[in-house]
Parts: C-alpha cells; structure tokens; sequence
C-alpha cells in the first residue's frame, strides 16, 4: 500500500526517478574526469580506472546511477557484465588520439549489438577539444560510423571535461531522450 502512494506521490511532485548511465571508451579518453565534473563541478585529478567508479547524481529531478568502466584493453570484454537495466551509455572519445580511432569505433559498434543495449540512448562526448589538433565533434562522428546507428537515440557533442564545456548540454539532450522514450 505504501507503495502506491509513493508511486502517486512521485507522480504528482516529481520525486526523483532512478536510471543508470554508463560511460564507457577508450582508456585516457576522460571518463572519470567527466563522471567526476558532473558530480562535484570540479575537476580531480585522476588515475587510470581499473574496475569501476560508480556515483550518483541528482539532475533534472532523476537520479543517475553512473558507472564509470575502466577502458584499458584487458577490462573491456567485462563491460557486457554491467549492461543490465542500462538507460543510457555516455562514450567518451579522445578527439586528440586520431591512432585509436579505429578501436574505438570497433568498440563502440560491438557494444551496442549487445541485447540488453538495444534500447539504451547513446550519447558521444568528442572530448578534450581545449587541446591542440583535437578533432571536431562532426570528424569523430564520422570516424566512429555514427550515422550508420539508425535504429537508435543519439547524439554527439564536443567537450572538454577540464573545462565543463559540453557536459550539461550532453547531459540534458540525454535526460529529454530518456524522458521521452522510457518514462
């Protein structure tokens, strides 16, 4: 009984709803800085993720379960054990490492194959666009084959997860799809 009336009551005032984001890619791209930007404001220095980094953040009346995979080579075939209940994933690129382009769009393709992604909205943050030769947010589009995902919510923005630039307009496009297509 309680139940229901938390359930009325949430619909009412717009007590939070709880979703889970992943943000995953290559390692060194930023993730850990981005996960971090959006839940403290502020930049922390970092080390490489070996497992996961899990935070939560209250936004836009949701509260966002992200968990942050470490993206070296040898940790990426686990990141299929957290695909399950996932609303979203958040793929962070190094828009400066044109070499591991490649892999990253490999990744990216595989990943999103996989069952229990078929539903998740995908955003891409082209990162570290504050540093020199870094590509711009359409270059990487191309470069991962975005286009190519047609039946699937995405979007793709440059950031700089230093700087903050990108993050909240990513994090608002992402928030209205999952609004929109899950609520």
């Amino acid at each position: 009984m309680g139940n229901i009336f938390s359930s009325m009551f949430g619909k009412l005032w717009g007590v939070n709803k709880e979703i889970r984001i992943l943000i995953l890619g290559l390692d060194g791209a930023g993730k850990t800085t981005i996960l971090y930007k959006l839940q403290l404001g502020e930049v922390i220095k970092t080390k490489p993720t070996i497992g996961f980094n899990v935070e939560t953040l209250q936004y836009k009346n949701i509260s966002i379960n992200m968990w942050d995979l470490g993206g070296q080579t040898s940790i990426r075939p686990y990141w299929r054990c957290y695909y399950a209940n996932t609303a979203a994933v958040i793929f962070v690129v190094d828009s400066t490492d044109r070499d591991r382009l490649e892999t990253a769009r490999k990744e990216l393709h595989m990943m999103l194959k996989e069952d229990e992604l078929v539903d998740s909205a995908l955003l891409v943050f082209a990162n570290k666009q504050d540093q020199p030769g870094a590509l711009t947010a359409a270059e990487v589009s191309k470069a991962l084959g975005l286009v190519e995902l047609k039946d699937r919510s995405w979007s793709i923005v440059a950031s700089s997860a230093i700087k903050g630039e990108g993050l909240t307009e990513g994090l608002d496009w992402l928030i209205d799809v999952i609004k929109e297509e899950q609520m």
